[in-house]
Order: structure tokens, then C-alpha cells, then sequence
């Protein structure tokens, strides 16, 4: 019998979903002109939401030994993500902010199982950190030549601590394969992977759907 490594079954079964077309639209609109500077902050913004709830339960996370082999200070997103909205909304901006539908839901869902359960943390901070790790330096540069940004404004994607990030996600992904799971947690790791899959797909295409009207409110 084949056995299928855990981060083989991840990439199988990371398929596209209906909504995955307005996601895709959205991001291809920011990087080809078609978007605006206020679509963009959009997106930073509702990052902000994601990252504080991962990064509050990487907290609670770090003194697990499982949990452990994943968390690195190289990693940490939210003072760049800070960084970003200050030099992009302005220093009031946590006063202007604020979570979509989509993006309320996927934190409710991070807020109930990375604190609680380590294979429900992996899942999710895989699922974040690798992402923008992995096509952080292309989406960077787009982003900049498109918006005329020199590196503020796009902080979330610039991992300066990383050198070589196909080497770091080559190693994540190799402790994710060592981890002594059963089948049965392997399972629940996947599908909670995917959940996280489609509640990222449904915050891009609420934004698509949105056009950054919904999360950013002046009085």
C-alpha cells in the first residue's frame, strides 16, 4: 500500500471552489491595474483581523512541543501588517477598520480551535504563513510596481529575517510530515486545512463582491 505523506494529501486535496473565481478575480484586478490603492488597503485591512487571532493563539501555542516545531519569530506578521495600515490608512486607522462578514468568520473559526487544539493551530498557521511565504516576494514586487510602493505598505510580504524562503517552506513542510499523528488526526488536520482554504477563498471574494466599500467606515 502507497503511503501518501501528510503534505502530499494537503496539495491533493487543495481544490478550486466556485468562489475561488471572484478571489482570483480580485487579486488579478490589484496586480493588472484593474484594482485601486483602496482594494488593497481593503485586503491589508482584513489581514489584520487574521493575523491578530493566529498570532494571539501562536501565544497560547508556544509552550506546546508540537506546536513548537512550527512557530518562528520569522514568521510574525502583525507589527508589519501595523506598520502597513499606519502608512496606508493613517494613524487613526484602528478607528477605521473593520472585519467583513467573511473575515468575522474565519477568525470565530481560528479563535476556536488554534488555542485549543495543536493539529487545528498547524492547520491554520500553514495555511497563513506558507501562502504569503511562498508567493510573498512575486506579489510584493507586482504589488509595488503597481502602486508605486517602496516597501512600506507592503510589509506583510516582505519576510526580511527569511533568506531563502523555498528552503524554510521545505522545512516546514518536513516537520509537518514528522509529526506523529494517526490517521485519523491526519484527516482532521486535512479538513481543517481546507476549511481554512475556503474561509481565505470567501474573504477574497467578499472583497471582489465588495470593492472595499464595506471595510473601511469614516464618520
Amino acid at each position: 500500500m502507497t503511503v501518501v505523506s501528510l503534505t502530499e494529501a494537503l496539495r491533493d486535496r487543495a481544490r478550486p471552489r466556485a468562489e475561488a473565481q471572484d478571489a482570483d478575480e480580485f487579486m488579478t484586478a490589484l496586480v493588472t491595474g484593474r484594482g485601486c490603492r483602496d482594494d488593497y488597503v481593503a485586503l491589508v485591512a482584513q489581514h489584520y483581523f487574521v493575523y491578530r487571532a493566529i498570532e494571539a493563539a501562536t501565544g497560547r501555542m508556544a509552550a506546546n512541543p508540537v506546536a513548537a516545531r512550527f512557530i518562528s519569530p520569522r514568521l510574525t506578521r502583525l507589527p508589519a501588517i501595523e506598520a502597513d495600515l499606519d502608512f496606508l490608512v493613517g494613524p487613526d486607522w484602528r478607528d477605521v477598520v473593520r472585519p467583513l462578514a467573511s473575515t468575522a468568520a474565519y477568525v470565530e473559526r481560528i479563535e476556536q480551535v488554534a488555542s485549543v487544539w495543536v493539529g487545528g493551530f498547524i492547520a491554520h498557521h500553514y495555511t497563513r504563513y506558507l501562502g504569503d511565504l511562498s508567493g510573498g516576494r512575486l506579489l510584493r514586487s507586482l504589488l509595488q510596481r503597481q502602486f508605486g510602493f517602496d516597501t512600506n505598505g507592503v510589509g506583510l510580504y516582505l519576510f526580511a529575517e527569511i533568506a531563502e524562503p523555498r528552503r524554510f517552506c521545505s522545512t516546514y513542510r518536513e516537520a509537518l510530515d514528522q509529526v506523529p499523528w494517526d490517521d485519523d488526526e491526519r484527516a482532521r488536520v486535512v479538513a481543517e486545512v481546507e476549511n481554512a482554504y475556503r474561509l481565505t477563498t470567501d474573504v477574497f471574494a467578499e472583497l471582489a463582491r465588495g470593492r472595499a466599500t464595506a471595510p473601511l467606515r469614516r464618520a
